[in-house]
């Protein structure tokens, strides 16, 4: 059993944190994966898991699928499945999904601007 030190700081301010339209956000979006996988169905419009494991190769199966099934909980992702054998799953943004483009877009003209590798990238 892990004791836990009840007075640390980190513990106190755990129930504490200030509630905001920026944390709320962050919330669904943030993470390790959410934002590439939301940036990368932006990009590249509706998609296949298959796809979307290729154009984010560090992932786990396991992992983009736990953090797609958020994302379509969270109501930012679409999943469509065809009733055709075998099983045709798509995965598109929803209209709160979409509203996230223009945010992946300076973020990703912050990132160009700010490390001189990413000046080629699209």
């Amino acid at each position: 059993m892990t004791l836990k030190k009840e007075n640390s700081t980190f513990q106190l301010n755990r129930g504490t944190i200030i509630e905001c339209p920026v944390s709320f956000t962050l919330e669904k979006i943030g993470g390790r994966w959410k934002t590439k996988i939301l940036y990368t169905i932006n990009k590249y419009g509706p998609v296949r898991f298959s796809k979307l494991r290729k154009l984010i190769p560090p992932i786990t199966e396991k992992m983009l699928a736990q953090q797609l099934r958020e994302l379509e909980a969270d109501n930012l992702i679409l999943r469509d499945a065809k009733p055709i054998v075998p099983p045709h799953v798509e995965y598109s943004l929803t209209n709160q999904g979409e509203a996230l483009s223009p945010i992946f877009e300076a973020m990703a003209v912050w990132g160009r601007n700010n490390n001189p590798s990413f000046k080629d990238c699209d």
